[in-house]
């Protein structure tokens, strides 16, 4: 009887699964505005709340929108604790736990400001309840802020007033300035042309709301502010060296809380030529930790972080992870100060892990398919921001080995979704390199069957391809394609060798790995070589150029945020820096320039291809779009330029992000599936189902 009871029990699971499976359904575009983005957690001082982020997209007013929200670490119903209307931004427990603060622009009566004049301000909440209190009213705005340890000071970063910024006239913000410009790094995306406004450091009080006091000053940029466990000392970032813009420089340095002279005398932590950020002090005040680069300058980006300790006093820095040839991220002293915690991006992968203060081997705690983006912890508690392949950010807690999750944002979309199968494969690069990808496989996937390919490189290009959620992939999936996401040389995640192989040498091994990465899966038997696209953005889609200036293999290409004519963009990119470590002065050096602009070999591109990207993009600039596009048009190519108004590096307005999706599905079903997608039509009909 007992064995007739679980079989009759497995069949009805079987038929269950069977049905649930059966009544999802594939990713569609508008899915992406459905999902809410979860960030930033923030452990309340006793443990028992974890304050976090959560944005989400009204598609037809074309707007998104961020508030707080708040959940108990140990599980249960999630509480929004800032109003709909506004965003808000940077959660902070006050030490005392009796406040919860953020950043906002809005006006005190709560009406959302996000005009270019309204800046700012530090906000507070009363956990015991009652709305929103303006903490501080900058006139220039705060765009970062830190609770002092007894609860009764905040530091501030702001930028130094201009000078209509302290007038009392609000039209007069108003007016359209010329930009007077004297620095040699002299724009940067989203930031705008850069003059000698600089960033500061200023304590506030928060019981008298007194005008905030400025600590450090300079002509420089001051950033990461850390007090010290007595309130007396303020540790912080800057690249204080003779002339900031010629060098990637940071140090970490010590100012006094109460000094009065602006920071006129400070204390030099570090003297690396290289960058150290981040700093973050023991409990018992006597160390810091920080995240620190020791490789030559000609590594650039390319180099590895490592996990460093030093003196609070002054000292010889100590470096903990030398022998871990692998980035870390955001160290940070247990509580009981026994050890530092961070991330390590570790072959396409993203662990917790910790080390002995004093030094000592490193223990992952967390890793595998569970991505850690980021993580806090406070009265016993440790939290963490967690994607998995099934599922976008959401807020995990680490505790006696266990990973649990705590927030579910998506789950009631995510349970109506049948998702693509991800498969992590290594296979040898043309020189025996092994090379790691993850392959999406379209849904209801078939062995026997040939699918269409879409070769999608990422940007950086120092960064990696993981288990994290990736939208772009599934939606693809969703729509037939196998979908090939490599980390080719120059990737982050398989030591600094691997990474710095790409030096001033673009189009070359990246090339031969993802083009490996092709044969590979087509060697399985199930994709089309006669159907092959590639796309991507920013290196993603530098990596495009050099594809289908080097190959006729692909039915059609997408090329975002993408540049072609190196030389072009010196002055013109906010990277001048970089060029010039890498490639040397455009005027000295112009064959290394040219040797990888695949402009010069525009002529050769046979393939169908989209230009796309924001017009105001400083970081890789449209000029390089708009160059390709020009050439294969007097070619005579197959080619169309897609421009977004206002848009920077990043597709921000949700039609625009809307329309991106649509453009590169569509181009890849016109010119490998010879589909014409009709999306406005598509539109029409999804409306009249909601109706």
């Amino acid at each position: 009887m007992k064995s007739k009871l679980v079989l009759c029990t497995a069949i009805l699971l079987l038929v269950q699964t069977f049905f649930a499976q059966d009544s999802k359904r594939p990713v569609e575009i508008d899915d992406f505005f459905a999902m809410k983005s979860v960030g930033n957690p923030q452990v309340s001082p006793d443990g028992k709340w974890i304050a976090y982020t959560l944005s989400t997209t009204d598609l037809k007013k074309d707007k998104s929108e961020t508030r707080i929200w708040m959940i108990p670490a140990a599980g249960g119903e999630a509480i929004p604790m800032t109003a709909k209307g506004y965003s808000a931004s940077n959660p902070r427990w006050s030490p005392d736990g009796k406040y919860l603060s953020f950043l906002a622009k809005r006006s005190e009566s709560g009406e959302d400001k996000t005009d270019s004049e309204d800046k700012p301000q530090v906000w507070t909440l009363n956990r015991l309840g009652g709305e929103a209190q303006q903490l501080t009213k900058v006139k220039q705005g705060v765009s970062g802020y830190e609770w002092s340890p007894d609860s009764k000071r905040l530091v501030l970063l702001i930028t130094d007033p201009k000078p209509h910024e302290l007038t009392e006239d609000p039209k007069d913000d108003k007016k359209p300035r010329p930009h007077v410009i004297d620095r040699l790094q002299f724009k940067r995306d989203y930031a705008g042309y850069l003059d000698r406004y600089r960033t500061h450091l200023y304590v506030f009080d928060v019981e008298s709301k007194s005008e905030p006091k400025q600590i450090t000053s300079g002509d420089y940029d001051d950033s990461d502010p850390a007090w010290s466990p007595d309130g007396k000392l303020i540790a912080f970032e800057s690249n204080r060296s003779e002339e900031p813009d010629r060098v990637p420089n940071s140090d970490i340095w010590v100012v006094s809380a109460d000094n009065n002279d602006k920071g006129a005398t400070l204390l030099q932590l570090t003297k690396n030529p290289r960058e150290d950020n981040n700093p973050q002090w023991s409990p018992d005040g006597r160390m810091i930790t920080y995240g620190t680069v020791t490789a030559d300058l000609k590594t650039m980006w390319y180099a590895v972080q490592y996990v460093a300790t030093v003196p609070a006093s002054g000292g010889q820095p100590k470096l903990l992870t030398a022998n871990l040839d692998r980035n870390v991220l955001r160290p940070r002293f247990s509580e009981d100060g026994s050890s530092i915690w961070f991330i390590i991006e570790d072959s396409g992968e993203q662990h917790l892990a910790s080390i002995p203060a004093n030094g000592g081997d490193v223990t992952r705690h967390v890793r595998g398919k569970d991505v850690v983006q980021t993580f806090d912890f406070a009265g016993g508690t440790m939290a963490t921001l967690t994607t998995q392949p099934g599922h976008p950010n959401e807020i995990f807690t680490f505790s006696n080995g266990r990973h649990s999750q705590v927030t579910t944002a998506n789950k009631e979309l995510l349970d109506k979704l049948q998702l693509s199968e991800v498969e992590e494969i290594r296979y040898r690069s043309v020189d025996g390199t092994e090379v790691e990808a993850f392959l999406y496989k379209p849904i209801g996937f078939d062995p026997s069957m040939k699918y269409p390919l879409i070769l999608n490189p990422h940007g950086g290009p120092v960064s990696q391809y993981d288990y994290g959620f990736d939208f772009d992939a599934q939606l693809w999936a969703a729509n037939g394609y196998l979908v090939l996401l490599p980390n080719p040389r120059g990737s982050s995640g398989y030591g600094q060798a691997f990474s710095y192989a790409l030096f001033a040498d673009w189009g070359n091994l990246d090339f031969q790995d993802v083009m490996a990465g092709v044969d590979h899966v087509i060697s399985r038997g199930y994709a089309d070589p006669e159907k092959l696209g590639v796309g991507g953005w920013s290196y993603g889609g530098i990596l495009t150029n050099y594809v289908i200036t080097k190959s006729t293999r692909f039915k059609a290409a997408v090329s975002g945020a993408s540049e072609a004519l190196y030389r072009s963009n010196y002055g013109h990119d906010h990277y001048q820096m970089w060029w010039e470590v890498e490639l040397g002065l455009p005027w000295e050096n112009a064959a290394a320039w040219e040797r990888i602009s695949p402009f010069n070999d525009v002529a050769k591109i046979t393939t169908p291809t989209l230009w796309i990207g924001g017009s105001d993009d400083w970081n890789v600039p449209i000029l390089n779009s708009e160059q390709m596009y020009q050439a294969m048009k007097r070619l005579g190519r197959e080619t169309q330029l897609v421009v977004y108004p206002g848009e920077h590096h990043g597709i921000r307005r949700p039609t625009f992000q809307k329309d991106r999706f649509q453009r590169f599905l569509g181009w890849f079903d016109k010119y490998i599936k010879g589909v014409e997608r009709n999306w406005e039509e598509e539109d029409k009909k999804e409306e009249k189902k909601e109706n």
